[in-house]
């Protein structure tokens, strides 16, 4: 499995950014595709999943009701659109994969490299 995520950047706050994360080598139809982030002396933490094949999702408190997490079969591409950023929000974001029921970090075996969110105040 290769995860290739893209999309960050400078953004100030109360704006937007989408996150991409392309998947390859394998069909993901029964996988969790899960969006974490990670800040220096922090442990990473998960900010959204969905399941690949029947779209149930899962968000984080920090996130609700700004972050939606989606997925384009025909491309095999997770998004992660992401509105009303906050400073707190500055981090590595990364993509991650798994076969099992993917709510938190220890589900996920397969990881992309990450892409920085910076949000200024």
């Amino acid at each position: 499995v290769q995860l290739q995520a893209s999309g960050g950047g400078l953004v100030q706050a109360g704006g937007s950014l989408r996150l991409s994360c392309a998947a390859s080598g394998r069909t993901f139809s029964s996988y969790y595709m899960g969006w974490f982030r990670h800040t220096p002396g922090e442990e990473r933490e998960i900010v959204a999943a969905i399941r690949w094949g029947g779209g149930s999702t899962y968000y984080s408190d920090s996130v609700k009701g700004r972050f939606t997490i989606s997925r384009d079969n025909a491309k095999n591409t997770v998004y992660l659109h992401m509105n009303s950023l906050k400073p707190e929000d500055t981090a590595v974001y990364l993509c991650a994969a798994t076969t099992r029921v993917g709510l938190s970090v220890s589900e996920y075996g397969y990881w992309g490299q990450g892409t920085q969110v910076t949000v200024s105040s």
